[in-house]
Parts: C-alpha cells; structure tokens; sequence
C-alpha cells in the first residue's frame, strides 16, 4: 500500500472509530473469568454434546468460548461493563450469552425471540436470563415489555428480512418499528442494531435507507446503526413498502 493510501486509510473517520474500540477494549478489559464462575459448566457440556451431531446451521452456539468473546466486545464497545444497573431488552437474543453477562455485571435484562431451534431454550434456561417468545414483523406492534429501557439491542438482524432474503425492510417498515420502540425507551436510552449483509447486493442497506437512519438521529458506519441519543421524529410521507406477494 502507497503511503498517499495509508495516509488517507488512517484519517478515515471509519478507521479512527474502529481503532477507538479496540483501544477502550485494552484501556477497559472485561475479563471472562469472573463472569462465568457461576454459570454450571456441567450441565453446559452436556447440552453441548446433545447438540454435537446436529446438522441444523444453529449447532455454531455451541461453540460457546467463541460467542462469549464476541458478547464480551459488544458489552465493550456499548460501555455496558463500565455501569451498573441498566434495563437492557435484546431483540433476537438466540442463546442469550449477551444478556448472561450483562446479568453477571448487575444489569436487568429482557430477551426476545422466535423458538425456533431447542439449543436456543437450552441455553436461555441455563442461563436464567427471562426471554418473550415473539416474532418480529413488518408493520406489527411488539408485546407488552413491561417497564422502560436504558438501552435495546439487536445483533447480527434477521427480522427485517424475508426468510429467502430476498426482500428486506425500507424506510417505512423501519420507521414503523421504531416509532413502537420508543413507548420502551427510558429517557436518555440508547438504541444499537447492527445488520446483516443483504444477500445479492453485498451490503447492509440501500442510500435510502441509510438516509432515513441519518434522519432519526442514528450514526451509521457499516453494519452498525446506533442511536445514542434517542430517536428523531421522521416527516417523510412516502409510500409503504410492502413485501412482494408470493404466488
């Protein structure tokens, strides 16, 4: 790489936020260790081997030193492990390692998710981490959650897409959605979804979409959408998008 290339890859706002994580992540360790000596290592083995011939795309959570890491950097990087004491709901929790961890820094925590393979169960009751069994849709209002949160989380999104991925949520359907949001937000909440890759164009979302996160106050870098300081009103009148009819 030319030094004019290296110049210009180091004064990248991209750049400079990516290597302020990994530095609070040195200046602020998490060490797993602490957080996981209660958990009972037993009965996760053996869930662990029930799983260990399945064949279904889900079996990866058993790999639980992997997903412990990874819930570690997310916990970093939101500063959840400098505080205590916050109401955390994570929409699409899947085992619930993150919420495991938040419980173990003394964080109230509420899951949500669809039941849709008996390792996510498995691990949810290991746990002890309360989970509403829900699934996301476009244009439909969540269950009643209960109390306000300080922060909502969604990882690795898949609710806002159709099961072949080949249509996914726009404006509106976003829209929508965090409008019900906010009825959970406490004040000054925070709101963190990163997304998956759209499977045929190759990124996250399209202009427009990326302009609507901007519009509601969001900062948007790669797959990561974050509303640090609550959520702005959208004005947009623009038409709803729904989902392509099968026949």
């Amino acid at each position: 790489m030319k030094l004019g290339q290296k110049i210009k890859k180091v004064l990248n706002p991209l750049s400079y936020r990516r290597g302020w994580r990994r530095t609070r992540r040195l200046l602020w360790p998490l060490p797993l260790g602490p957080l996981l000596a209660n958990l009972d290592q037993d009965r996760l083995r053996e869930i662990q081997a029930r799983y260990a011939t399945s064949t279904n795309h889900y079996v990866k959570y058993t790999e639980v030193d992997r997903f412990w890491r990874e819930n570690r950097k997310r916990i970093q990087d939101l500063g959840l492990h400098r505080c205590t004491g916050k109401r955390v709901l994570d929409l699409g929790c899947g085992g619930g390692f993150f919420l495991y961890l938040l419980t173990q820094l003394g964080h109230e925590v509420v899951g949500l998710d669809i039941d849709e393979f008996p390792l996510f169960g498995d691990l949810i009751n290991l746990f002890g981490v309360p989970c509403v069994v829900w699934a996301i849709e476009a244009f439909k209002a969540l269950p009643d959650l209960g109390a306000r949160f300080d922060y909502i989380t969604a990882f690795a999104t898949r609710f806002n897409r159709s099961a072949e991925r080949d249509w996914y949520w726009g404006p509106s359907e976003w829209n929508f959605f965090l409008n019900d949001l906010e009825q959970y937000l406490a004040p000054g909440s925070q709101v963190f979804f990163s997304l998956n890759r759209r499977r045929r164009e190759g990124d996250y979302y399209t202009p427009e979409l990326r302009e609507f996160f901007l519009s509601r106050g969001a900062t948007v870098e790669r797959d990561r959408v974050f509303f640090s300081n609550g959520l702005r009103p959208w004005t947009s009148h623009s038409t709803v998008a729904r989902p392509p009819s099968k026949k």
